[in-house]
């Protein structure tokens, strides 16, 4: 394994780990007056709301953190597209490149989702966060782009793609026979 990896895993880590404390930590001094939480699970901003004291500090090192963090790993993500998509111009036929381009760019639509839902939960004020929202955020960036990512990719298969057709194509006459016989 090269150095560089073990340097980026092993600082990651230790980042996280260093947010998750902060974020504990400040949480704990929080009093709270009230018991049910309006959330699917543990986000800040929901026990943010639960607190009987100013909840500032905790907002304002949500945010900081929540923007160094975000736009590290964006940056991060964005500059190994850049080297990806300078190797792709690097493919002498024409169709390999449409091949990797097509590959990419479905990618890229799932870390889009990904980074714009956690973009818009947690680098927004406090005077905008709506309950319902922040529910429908989580379980798109912690749920709905894990999923999408083998979703897309079987749908690159031929095989994947020809049963579908078969059974689209077997409901839709099937369809039309029922159809068909209640016209009569």
């Amino acid at each position: 394994m090269s150095h560089k990896f073990i340097d980026l895993t092993s600082s990651m880590q230790r980042t996280g780990f260093a947010n998750s404390l902060i974020h504990t930590l400040l949480t704990f001094h929080l009093p709270f007056c009230k018991f049910h939480v309006n959330h699917f699970f543990c986000e800040m901003p929901p026990f943010f709301q639960l607190s009987c004291q100013d909840t500032r500090t905790n907002e304002i090192v949500m945010q900081v953190a929540a923007q160094i963090i975000i736009i590290c790993a964006f940056f991060l993500t964005l500059i190994s597209y850049v080297h990806i998509i300078f190797t792709i111009f690097k493919i002498r036929s024409s169709q390999g490149r449409q091949k990797a381009f097509s590959t990419c760019a479905s990618h890229l639509t799932v870390v889009s989702v990904y980074y714009g839902t956690i973009m818009f939960m947690y680098l927004k004020p406090r005077s905008t966060y709506s309950p319902e929202i922040g529910k429908i955020m989580s379980i798109l960036y912690t749920a709905v782009t894990p999923m999408l990512n083998p979703i897309i990719y079987s749908m690159r298969n031929k095989e994947v793609k020809d049963t579908i057709k078969i059974k689209l194509f077997s409901q839709s006459n099937h369809l039309n026979k029922i159809l068909l016989a209640n016209i009569q």
